[in-house]
């Protein structure tokens, strides 16, 4: 399948302020990163600093910055934009909406879907899906093999969940999602009260609820809240391996990177970004616009944007180990410097012509 070049350019020119440099009838059959892209492949440069690798590309067509204009029309056409990144980033949604088979709106017979359940026409339901009791499947929606929706559950228009998500009773979801393999949205929240040396389990009364444009990856579990809701706005996404923990309330647009975990009743603000394997410790609250490094543990709440890191960083394990140790003695050297600066203050205010 292809495109033709100069469609692709009228395609988006809605959007975009963007320039072809060259023959508009050229034939795009793939999209591919710029090092491998052949003379019918259509690439991108996201920054200057990487301009040294358009002269050994051979790409049919490069997506480049007005900055790089000149260098780019030497090796060939180009598609001349002022943000290249996100240029591409439209070009590979236009891609698949070409490409991509349409999912035939029906109901596999294997499926089960409660009779008072309310789904539009043209919903498409996978083999050996459930649709529980009162639920409502708005037009557009698709459930995938094996996926779960149980009782009172809300899935907005043109929402796609993967096969084998599952949608626990009362939870919500809003119009033009995506769910990817294996997510878990609804599932009970980890609260537990100590009682004789065991553990008496706190009913999960609330739900979750999630707003418009939310992409969400696999295996993915975010749990209901306690008593109120847990709370996902418009535009978040969610990488692979995430967990959510109860309470929980992130912001509109925000993204979080695999493995991340957030525990219970923490507050994300909007636009943030949590790096891959971060932690979130509970009942914390983090401002909008604030930017979390890989692999921190966020102990305090941040109420100032900006980009925050917590983490000791890697070394050969012997130099490692003797930094840890010298970690481990930082408390008593504080007391002892501190004892020795109140010395030395004493001494000076009784020989004040030695200070």
């Amino acid at each position: 399948m292809t495109l033709r070049l100069g469609d692709i350019v009228a395609s988006l020119a809605g959007d975009f302020d963007a320039r072809l440099v060259g023959d508009p009838d050229i034939l795009i059959q793939r999209l591919a990163p710029l090092e491998s892209a052949g003379p019918s492949e259509l690439s991108f440069l996201s920054h200057i600093k990487y301009q040294s690798k358009l002269g050994q590309s051979s790409a049919a067509c490069v997506v480049v910055g007005p900055q790089v204009e000149q260098v780019a029309t030497l090796r060939g056409a180009c598609i001349v934009v002022g943000d290249p990144y996100l240029y591409f980033a439209r070009i590979t949604q236009l891609w698949k909406m070409r490409h991509q088979l349409a999912d035939a709106a029906r109901i596999h017979p294997s499926a089960f879907i409660d009779p008072s359940a309310k789904l539009a026409q043209d919903v498409s339901v996978g083999a050996f899906a459930c649709i529980g009791a009162h639920s409502i499947l708005e037009a557009g929606v698709h459930v995938g093999e094996h996926g779960v929706i149980g009782r009172d559950v809300f899935v907005g228009a043109n929402t796609r969940l993967a096969a084998r998500v599952t949608m626990a009773d009362g939870c919500v979801i809003g119009a033009r999602c995506i769910v990817h393999p294996g997510a878990v949205i609804g599932a009970d929240g980890f609260g537990f009260a100590p009682h004789e040396g065991a553990w008496v389990k706190i009913e999960q009364l609330g739900a979750v609820r999630i707003g418009h444009d939310v992409e969400i990856g696999a295996n993915t579990c975010i749990d209901r809240g306690a008593l109120q809701d847990t709370v996902i706005e418009d535009g978040v996404k969610l990488d692979n391996l995430i967990q959510i923990g109860h309470n929980v309330h992130i912001g509109r647009h925000t993204a979080l990177a695999g493995c991340v975990g957030v525990a219970g009743s923490a507050t994300i603000g909007a636009h943030c970004t949590v790096g891959g394997g971060a932690v979130v410790l509970g009942h914390l609250s983090l401002a909008d616009h604030v930017h979390v490094s890989a692999a921190s543990v966020v102990t305090r709440s941040i109420r100032k944007p900006g980009h925050y890191t917590g983490l000791f960083p890697i070394d050969d394990n012997a130099n490692w180990e003797k930094n840890a140790a010298t970690l481990k003695q930082l408390h008593g050297l504080r007391e002892r410097l501190k004892v020795l600066e109140q010395t030395t203050d004493i001494a000076s205010r009784k020989n004040p012509e030695k200070s």
